[in-house]
């Protein structure tokens, strides 16, 4: 087996297979592997002191993957830079992890221009240029730079969704990005379909680094397109699609054809879907869908099993011991009970931290950020940040991140169980939950939800469906409800709650809720709004009255 991407990289040179597809043109592996000889001459030339890092602030393009592929061959460490960070935040990646260069493309220079990235001028290299394609002139059959990166070598540094506060970059080194690879069941007949950015561990892990080590025929799309997919898949005869978020939903809201189901996939891996979202996917285009569960960190993975619940994580991997855990006491949490209805009736109890309790090891740490790796590291385990429950039969439930419990009257519970539920209604395209302030109580709970082309809210309905329900605790019942055209995401189709969270009842959006007792929903008014804010102001001003001198 391999130990390192640079070994997977020169396994393919000369392999005449067909390696790359993308639009309308194709490479044999063989080619693939020269122009990334020609990337790693290239850097190697022109590497200076300090870290080997460069940034690549790119689509998914032929260039991207040349790029992927030299900086294997010479060591150098590839920031994957996310395009749709903008302004100081892009900078301050970029410096952060001392990129001594930065390539891009024509249509990404305005994004970057007038930006601090600590990197001079003539070190940013934009490409799918003439003059840029003459670089690499005469370096095709360039020697492989010696030494050979050894499995300790940093390949990538991926940097975190949604990360706060210090920036958070994922290490990855060459020997996991190899470990990742030879757990792939590609052959060298498969086509995997990448739609994902390549900034993203899931994409590489999922669909790059295997192709090169089995040979495999990548398929690459320079962004994901829910109109052109089913296209995609049928004209280049894809075989497997990774992604994760919402890809589906957006799929799924394309008109059916009478050929759906005319393909060769295999099997679709999409993480965070909803249950919904998988089940109609699949039946529409009559292909299996696996969910499981992972992250960029790479220390805790669940995968469906045999007779896995629709909706649920799965189970560890083998040879992993994977709980959940009370972070206060440090106890594995008690399995979830459910009544005859199928509420959970102990979320207080069973709700913890998925925690790998031997598996901190794989965790290869954040760059230049000590802090975040004790926070995730703590007793010697490694804490995902997200909450979950485990039912009897051992099967993980995703209850939500770290942050979202919501509290009502003096009950605690988390979010993912209620969007759920919500996701069941049809007409909904979407729902996210999560609290807002209350002055009597800690918190209500709010939804946000985005429906389907040409539904319309109907609260009537809406409470009709929610009481219907056995499985909808009393206190989970949404308060407020807002109508969205779109549902925020990140630039991987993760749903992202903080603007939500933020915003809260401030928005054009329309907003119903349901007064205490209300037995149906009705428009939340600007005089609500109003309402609301002066009862906040008015329990801030008896706060400080009856707060000790």
């Amino acid at each position: 087996m391999a130990e390192t991407i640079a070994e997977l990289v020169r396994s393919r040179a000369d392999d005449d297979t067909t390696g790359l597809l993308f639009e309308d043109s194709s490479w044999t592996w063989r080619e693939v592997i020269g122009e990334c000889r020609a990337r790693a001459a290239f850097l190697t030339g022109r590497r200076g002191p300090g870290p080997f890092h460069i940034g690549l602030l790119m689509e998914n393009t032929p260039e991207h993957l040349f790029l992927l592929g030299g900086a294997a061959l010479a060591g150098a460490t590839v920031v994957g830079i996310n395009p749709t960070t903008r302004g100081e935040e892009l900078a301050r990646n970029v410096r952060h992890t001392d990129c001594q260069m930065v390539f891009t493309t024509p249509d990404q220079v305005p994004i970057i221009e007038d930006l601090d990235l600590g990197v001079a001028a003539d070190r940013v290299f934009v490409s799918d240029t003439p003059e840029y394609l003459a670089r690499f002139d005469g370096l095709r059959a360039a020697p492989y730079p010696d030494p050979a990166p050894g499995p300790d070598t940093l390949m990538m540094l991926i940097f975190t969704s949604g990360s706060t506060g210090a920036p958070k970059a994922v290490r990855m080194t060459q020997g996991r990005g190899a470990r990742a690879a030879s757990r792939s069941a590609f052959t060298s007949d498969d086509v995997p379909y990448c739609a994902m950015p390549l900034f993203h561990g899931h994409a590489l892990a999922a669909s790059v680094f295997p192709s090169f080590a089995t040979g495999a025929t990548l398929l690459l799309r320079r962004r994901f397109s829910a109109s052109a997919w089913l296209d995609d898949v049928q004209r280049y005869h894809a075989t497997f699609f990774s992604t994760v978020g919402r890809a589906l939903a957006f799929i799924l809201a394309t008109p059916p054809t009478d050929h759906d189901t005319d393909h060769s996939l295999k099997y679709v891996l999409a993480p965070e879907s909803t249950a919904p979202d998988i089940k109609a996917f699949s039946k529409r285009f009559r292909v299996p869908v696996i969910e499981g569960y992972g992250s960029s960190e790479n220390a805790v993975i669940l995968m469906p099993i045999e007779n896995t619940p629709p909706g649920s994580l799965g189970q560890p991997l083998p040879g992993t011991d994977i709980a959940v855990v009370d972070a206060d006491t440090l106890e594995e949490c008690p399995r979830a009970r459910f009544d005859d209805g199928g509420r959970l009736v102990n979320a207080d109890a069973c709700i913890g931290e998925i925690v790998g309790r031997n598996t901190a090891s794989a965790f290869e740490g954040y760059y230049k950020n000590p802090e975040a790796d004790a926070e995730r590291t703590r007793n010697g385990w490694y804490w995902t940040g997200d909450l979950a429950y485990r039912d009897e039969a051992g099967f993980f439930w995703f209850a939500g991140r770290s942050g979202d419990w919501i509290r009502v009257d003096s009950e605690n519970f988390t979010p993912a169980p209620i969007e759920r539920i919500l996701g069941r209604m049809p007409g909904i395209a979407g729902a996210v939950v999560y609290a807002v302030p209350d002055t009597r109580t800690a918190d209500q709970v709010m939804a946000t939800i985005e429906l389907e082309a040409g539904v319309s809210f109907e609260p009537v309905a809406f409470a009709a469906f929610l009481a219907d329900q056995r499985d909808l605790g009393p206190k989970w019942v949404p308060r407020y409800v807002r109508i969205t055209p779109h549902i925020p995401l990140t630039g991987t189709n993760k749903v992202d709650k903080k603007p939500l969270k933020a915003q809260r009842w401030d928005t054009t959006d329309p907003i119903w809720w349901r007064p205490e007792r209300a037995e149906t929903y009705r428009p939340f008014t600007p005089d609500d709004v109003a309402a609301l804010r002066a009862e906040f102001s008015a329990n801030e001003r008896d706060n400080i009255l009856e707060a000790p001198a």
